[in-house]
């Protein structure tokens, strides 16, 4: 609910793990990336915080899209939601 209004809890929504059986289809880095989509930073933001470059960040959501089947950031956390 918190990322949905925005906060400024954003690393703590990112650490919050999603269910195992996604756990299991994306790497470890993937995974961190997916959490921080549940929250309202951009991608930009997002690289500035886990210490990547924009690019490296863009790759790795592109990637975790394919491994989910969706094709946006709205869709990935609804697929994730779903598989709970």
């Amino acid at each position: 609910e918190h990322a949905r209004w925005g906060t400024s809890h954003a690393a703590l929504i990112a650490a919050l793990k999603p269910p195992t059986r996604v756990l299991n289809d994306l790497s470890d880095r993937e995974n961190q990336i997916l959490g921080y989509l549940r929250t309202t930073m951009t991608l930009a933001e997002i690289a500035a915080e886990v210490g990547l470059s924009i690019n490296t960040v863009k790759t790795h959501t592109r990637t975790l899209y394919r491994k989910l089947s969706v094709g946006n950031r709205r869709d990935a956390i609804t697929a994730v939601a779903r598989r709970r």
